[in-house]
């Protein structure tokens, strides 16, 4: 009796003026997905299996094909193509500087921290070479890995100039992806850092890129991943943190606005942490 008292009791107070009851805020994404790395449980989903654009998302795909492919001492020279081609599709850069010669290594952090897809062409030429034969390791690479879903047609994650993108993927097979480029050490040690600093050299300038993703510095525990954005992705997350030895990777696409992919984000990683979803 004393259970039904008290289920009655918050009903009450529930339909009463003026007395608020606390909600947990909703998870505004789209689409997204929360597993358990250690065991690959799913914790979350909603639409997990829906075919959307990821945006810049893609370029942990980038990073992957390049870590794989390995040779990252190698130096690549920044051309205006490289620039152009982030100018035409209004995409985010590294700022990177035309003549200038960067390692590989340096590039991926230019890549992933600050979102450059200025990085992603001069990458993308380089081990292509080209970036269409570049784009097919990217396939290539999604198939090896199972990722049933996916399809590329850019490195950066950009539509073409005039808007069309035939690009996809869904949260399912994205987490997959975060998941198995953690286990690369040099993918790893990248998009857990907030801030890259490469210092002056003779064959380029200084330069400092600060991550795009604001939950390594709101999160305890975070350890990357990704942001992503177009207008037709919306505002993207893939994510990772670690909390008592237990590590969660989770997406959320399309958001409503920047900050609430972040807050998504947060939502879900408590819930998973504190076993709310059980």
């Amino acid at each position: 009796m004393r259970g039904v008292f008290v289920l009655v009791m918050t009903l009450l107070v529930a339909g009463l003026p003026g007395i608020a009851v606390a909600r947990e805020a909703p998870v505004g994404a789209r689409s997204g997905l929360l597993v358990d790395d250690a065991t690959g449980r799913t914790l979350w989903a909603r639409h997990a299996d829906e075919r959307r654009p990821v945006a810049s998302i893609t370029k942990v795909m980038t990073a992957l094909v390049v870590l794989r492919a390995g040779h990252l001492d190698r130096t690549i020279r920044i051309a205006a193509a490289h620039r152009a081609y982030a100018a035409a599709r209004h995409g985010s850069t590294a700022g990177l500087r035309v003549g200038d010669r960067l390692t590989a290594r340096d590039l991926l952090a230019a890549l992933l921290l600050p979102s450059g897809c200025d990085a992603a062409a001069a990458l993308a030429d380089a081990y292509g070479p080209g970036r269409t034969r570049f784009v097919r390791r990217m396939n290539a690479t999604a198939r090896a890995l199972g990722l049933r879903n996916t399809r590329y047609t850019d490195a950066a994650g950009l539509p073409e100039p005039s808007g069309a993108d035939a690009s996809h993927s869904t949260a399912r097979d994205q987490v997959l992806l975060g998941r198995r480029a953690l286990r690369v050490p040099g993918f790893a040690l990248i998009v857990r850092r907030a801030r890259y600093v490469v210092p002056r050299t003779a064959a380029h300038g200084r330069y400092v890129w600060r991550t795009t993703n604001a939950l390594l510095t709101t999160y305890r525990g975070a350890t990357g991943v990704k942001t992503g954005y177009t207008r037709a992705a919306g505002y993207s997350l893939l994510f990772a943190a670690r909390r008592r030895g237990r590590t969660l990777v989770g997406i959320v696409l399309n958001s409503a606005r920047t900050d609430a992919r972040f807050a998504d984000a947060r939502r879900l990683l408590d819930r998973g942490f504190t076993g709310r979803f059980t």
